[in-house]
């Protein structure tokens, strides 16, 4: 999963974690909708674009960009990309650009010609490796820090997102969302974890919830049954007698047997 990626379905999944990361919460509940809008003609893509209520004329548009690869020209993408939106957009709102950076070294400085706006209110800057300790944190800005943590620190990290989303997100649906997006994350940054290893680190009854347990665990019935095969063969059972107490295919089960036959 491409980090881009990861958080397109953050701030999708979860829009409150960008409004928790710029220290504007109580944006979060105002309405804005997050998008990510590609400007046809010269195929530019704005990473996401969160957009208040039309009726909210005096919240501004915010466009954001993450940025985890050396890119010395980000800014004149970045602000190629927002005049272009504003000049085909009707909405007199005002505007703010968020640039989220995985580390400061990645940030190309204040370039001469757009040093007007870079110093300026309208653009703010993120760097993920100085974000504060999590525990003093939203969970969306724990989310957030997930995605750049070592591997030794993201399961314990984990761990506490996940308890505090089932602690502290009331709507069921949401916390769901949440639940899920934390799993894909750790997956993404731990490949190499088997599921007994998922399973010893967050608990059983919290990996029950997520889909990733659900799937592996099917596939572990599937296997159980498989395996279960050749010995009912010896039994004398027929292949179809086996595939309907095992609930298989006929033609899987007969595979098996004529492997082993």
């Amino acid at each position: 999963m491409k980090t881009d990626t990861i958080f397109y379905q953050l701030f999708q999944t979860f829009p409150a974690a960008f409004f928790q990361l710029i220290e504007q919460p109580a944006l979060a509940n105002s309405g804005y909708e997050f998008t990510s809008t590609e400007i046809k003609q010269l195929a530019f893509r704005l990473d996401g674009l969160f957009l208040p209520r039309e009726d909210s004329v005096d919240e501004p548009i915010y466009f954001a960009e993450v940025q985890f690869q050396t890119d010395k020209r980000i800014y004149h993408r970045l602000f190629g990309e927002i005049f272009l939106y504003i000049s085909r957009c009707d909405r007199p709102n005002d505007w703010r650009a968020v640039v989220v950076f995985k580390q400061r070294s990645l940030d190309p400085g204040n370039l001469p010609q757009f040093i007007e706006l870079l110093t300026s209110q309208r653009v703010r800057r993120i760097y993920l490796d100085e974000l504060g300790e999590v525990s003093e944190q939203s969970i969306g800005v724990g989310i957030v820090k997930l995605v750049v943590e070592t591997k030794k620190k993201a399961v314990n990290l984990a761990k506490e997102l996940f308890n505090r989303a089932n602690q502290e997100i009331v709507d069921e649906a949401l916390r769901k969302g949440v639940v899920a997006l934390i799993e894909r994350i750790i997956l993404y940054k731990l490949p190499e974890l088997t599921p007994k290893e998922l399973e010893a680190m967050f608990g059983l009854d919290e990996l029950k919830k997520t889909r990733y347990f659900q799937e592996v665990a099917q596939e572990a019935r599937q296997e159980a049954k498989q395996e279960a095969i050749p010995n009912l063969l010896k039994l004398g059972l027929s292949v179809e007698q086996i595939a309907g107490a095992l609930n298989l295919p006929v033609e899987q089960v007969r595979q098996i047997a004529s492997v082993i036959a």
